[in-house]
């Protein structure tokens, strides 16, 4: 089991997706009684929503599953990666973009891969949709995806060092 451990949630605003993850891993936390054990936030790529409450869209579907989002907007900085153990990105553009901006690579993983329904379909994309442009029903199926992800994810850390099924996949 981790004593500590520090996750970073990152897509490329922090208003839909990492604060949505964010918010569903603390809530996970709280209910297995794990609060204690880690250190979590999110951010984004991007700096257009620095300081912003996440979408309403996101907002609305955590609220009606008694999720809280706690976190303001903000953007992936160079201390982060001396900060956090790992990142867990929302998307393939996130992990190259994360990267560039100083995360190390072996500290960034796909939110996806944690998805254990994923894992058995070779075909599944490790992509987690970008909500933003469409509507509410869109934030209720990455709010599932992120959800399994998540459990998945505590699932990972509390057995130990991280595995990479990424490596798997060809």
């Amino acid at each position: 089991m981790v004593e500590q451990g520090r996750v970073c949630f990152v897509c490329l605003g922090n208003i839909c997706r990492s604060p949505l993850a964010e918010g569903i891993f603390l809530d996970l936390l709280e209910r297995r009684g794990l609060h204690d054990l880690f250190e979590v936030d999110s951010c984004g790529t991007g700096s257009w929503h620095i300081g912003e409450r996440p979408d309403p869209r996101a907002l609305a579907v955590a609220e009606k599953n008694g999720v809280r989002l706690p976190s303001r907007g903000r953007q992936f900085a160079r201390g982060d990666d001396e900060r956090f153990d790992l990142f867990v990105v929302m998307d393939s553009s996130n992990h190259q973009n994360v990267i560039a901006m100083g995360a190390t690579e072996g500290k960034v993983r796909m939110m996806r891969s944690f998805d254990a329904s994923g894992a058995t379909n070779p075909s599944c994309a490790l992509d987690v949709p970008d909500p933003y442009f469409g509507g509410p029903e869109g934030f209720d199926e990455v709010f599932e995806m992120l959800r399994r992800a998540c459990e998945g994810l505590l699932d990972d850390l509390l057995a130990g060092p991280p595995s990479d099924p990424d490596a798997d996949r060809s």
